[in-house]
């Protein structure tokens, strides 16, 4: 079962609660830095680690794995070191690290600088997407206030601590979220995965140790630090803990962000948060992972399924980023598969064969059953049939994950919607 908030409404979309705190004096106002002050006056880096593991942190950009865990895997015999922190946030129907970076900045970039602490990086990169350049800049702003302020820059706070925050902007590219090609890209290279392992704790970005974090995963951060382990882990479930913001879209009368414990319900999120559906029509199927999500068959057992990292597998998913798309009953889920392969298509990086031809060859597939249903009513079996086997062959021979979850609509869609083909 989900854990309620306690005392607090939002723990990482703060700025519904608390107006301006993008401003450094509200922030600092609500204890904002006193963890990153505490740490680096009174803390030893591994004493930083132990609490994120204690408190069962797990990565907010998709694979859910234990943050601490991912720092505590760097290389302490190859320096220098280095944060990056991800936020190129291109997932067909994410939109909820935007939002902490406009509303909440000084909680995220406090998360970047007690990572940084945590591994003794000195410089720390705030990747964000192309088309985040008036982001970039008002990021750059609020680091210039935080060295203004003594957070940032050399000694800080009379230890031997420096740090140092950039910004980089990449150029739109959806592949450059998967972590090794943000660091190409980072490096000034084509945006392209890299052959793994080794990985970025060990090699990482110019070769050196890297730690990979997305935005909400270091906005959860300073609160852990200030609260404790303990409190974090009275939010969410046990194997889940603490809240999540899940990026609701689609078929729903109030689509937005919406911050709730892990664990809570896709029922109570599209229907008490979301406001159910427009006209009045009936939930087909669930997307819980963006474009890159298996659908999932919209029974009452998948509604009342708890949205954690444990549960949604069990319905033939993964949580994911968490931005839930709904699909209603007016949707043709062939009409669907043809939008999210045309995606997927345009932004492989063609470094892999099977990735690069088989996106190709799914786009004229999807396109000629969504012809022929549009036309006939009835597509070819055996264009259905072979659309599924050129996914089946993408699967598992692909160099990065973005070949993997371009099949993941379409094996689900065809298996388990086979009355839309």
């Amino acid at each position: 079962m989900a854990k309620p908030h306690g005392e607090l409404s939002h723990i990482l979309l703060r700025h519904r609660d608390i107006p301006d705190i993008g401003q450094l004096e509200i922030y600092q106002q609500s204890a904002g830095f006193t963890a990153f002050r505490k740490i680096v006056t009174s803390m030893q880096p591994t004493e930083v680690i132990d609490v994120v593991k204690a408190s069962g942190l797990r990565g907010r950009g998709g694979a859910g794995f234990p943050t601490g865990m991912k720092w505590a895997f760097t290389d302490t015999k190859n320096w220098p070191h280095y944060v990056v922190a991800n936020a190129d946030e291109s997932e067909p129907g994410t939109f909820k690290d935007r939002e902490i970076m406009e509303s909440n900045p000084f909680q995220f970039l406090e998360g970047v600088a007690i990572a940084a602490y945590a591994v003794q990086a000195q410089a720390a990169y705030v990747y964000l997407r192309g088309e985040f350049w008036q982001l970039a800049h008002a990021l750059d702003q609020k680091i210039a206030e935080m060295e203004a302020a003594g957070l940032l820059g050399d000694k800080l706070f009379g230890t031997d601590y420096s740090l140092r925050i950039y910004t980089h902007l990449g150029a739109g590219a959806y592949i450059c979220g998967e972590e090794t090609a943000m660091l190409e890209s980072l490096e000034g290279k084509l945006g392209q995965p890299r052959l793994r392992p080794p990985f970025p704790p060990s090699y990482g970005l110019y070769g050196k140790p890297t730690v990979v974090n997305n935005v909400e995963t270091l906005a959860n951060v300073p609160l852990i630090l200030s609260r404790g382990a303990a409190w974090y882990r009275t939010l969410g479930t046990e194997k889940s803990p603490g809240t999540k913001i899940f990026s609701l879209s689609g078929c729903v009368n109030k689509p937005g962000n919406y911050e709730l414990p892990l664990g809570t319900t896709f029922r109570e999120l599209i229907f008490t948060h979301g406001g159910g559906l427009p006209e009045g029509r009936q939930v087909k199927a669930i997307m819980p992972a963006g474009a890159s999500s298996s659908l999932i068959i919209a029974t009452e057992q998948a509604l009342d399924t708890p949205m954690d990292y444990e549960s949604v597998p069990n319905v033939g998913a993964q949580l994911g980023s968490a931005s839930v798309i709904v699909v209603d009953d007016s949707v043709s889920i062939s009409w669907l598969l043809n939008k999210t392969l045309h995606f997927f298509k345009h932004e492989s990086c063609g470094k892999c064969t099977p990735c690069r031809e088989g996106t190709y060859w799914m786009v004229h597939l999807a396109e000629r059953i969504t012809e022929d249903v549009t036309i006939a009513g009835d597509p070819s079996a055996e264009d259905v049939a072979l659309l599924k086997s050129v996914a089946s062959q993408i699967k598992g021979k692909c160099l990065c994950a973005l070949g993997e979850f371009s099949i993941e609509a379409v094996l689900s869609g065809i298996e388990r919607f086979p009355e839309d083909f």
